[in-house]
C-alpha cells in the first residue's frame, strides 16, 4: 500500500505544474527544481510561496517533503501543501491528502485524506485525475461505508467554503 502511494506521489511530482503556460519567475523556479538545482529553486520559489502563489507553495512543499535543498520536514511540507490546497490547487490537494493518508507531518486521518483526494479528483484530468482517484480508492478500502459517506460530505462542505476551514 505504501509503495503504491509513493509511486502515485512520484508520478504526480512529474506533473506538478503541467497547467502553467506563461513564462516568468515561477517557471524559472520550477525549471530549477526539475533540473535538480534546488538552491536556485529555493531562492526563487520561497518568496513566491510566501506571497501566496499556490503553484510555488506546492513545489516548495515538495522540496520539504523530499528534503531537496532543505532538510526534510514533513510538517513544513504539510504547511505549504495546505496553503496551496486551500487556494484550490488540485495537485496540492492530492499531496495534502497523501500526507494525511501516510500520517506524515499530520496525524494519520483517512477521512481527511479521502476528502482532499476526492476534491482533487473532481477537478483534475488525465493521469492526475486517475492517480487521485486511485489513491482515494485505496484509502477507502481502510474505511467503513459510513466513513466514506462522511468524507464525501466533508468534501462538499469544504468546496462550498472555497477550501477554507476544511480541517
Amino acid at each position: 500500500m505504501r509503495k503504491i502511494l509513493i509511486t502515485l506521489l512520484i508520478g504526480l511530482m512529474l506533473t506538478v505544474s503541467g497547467e502553467i503556460v506563461r513564462a516568468g519567475p515561477l517557471e524559472d523556479g520550477i525549471a530549477a527544481y526539475r533540473s535538480g538545482d534546488y538552491a536556485t529553486a529555493l531562492r526563487i520559489l520561497r518568496p513566491l510561496a510566501e506571497q501566496g502563489n499556490a503553484a510555488a507553495q506546492l513545489n516548495f512543499g515538495s522540496m520539504y517533503a523530499h528534503g531537496q535543498g532543505v532538510a526534510q520536514d514533513y510538517r513544513e511540507a504539510v504547511k505549504w501543501y495546505r496553503l496551496g490546497a486551500e487556494q484550490g490547487n488540485s495537485t496540492a490537494q492530492v499531496f495534502f491528502g497523501l500526507m494525511y493518508s501516510q500520517g506524515q507531518g499530520v496525524v494519520q486521518d483517512n477521512l481527511r485524506a479521502h476528502m482532499w483526494l476526492n476534491l482533487a479528483a473532481s477537478k483534475l484530468s488525465g493521469n492526475e485525475a486517475l492517480g487521485a482517484a486511485e489513491g482515494r480508492k485505496m484509502i477507502a478500502k481502510r474505511m467503513t461505508t459510513e466513513q466514506v459517506v462522511r468524507a464525501q460530505e466533508m468534501a462538499r462542505q469544504c468546496e462550498s467554503r472555497s477550501f477554507k476551514n476544511c480541517d
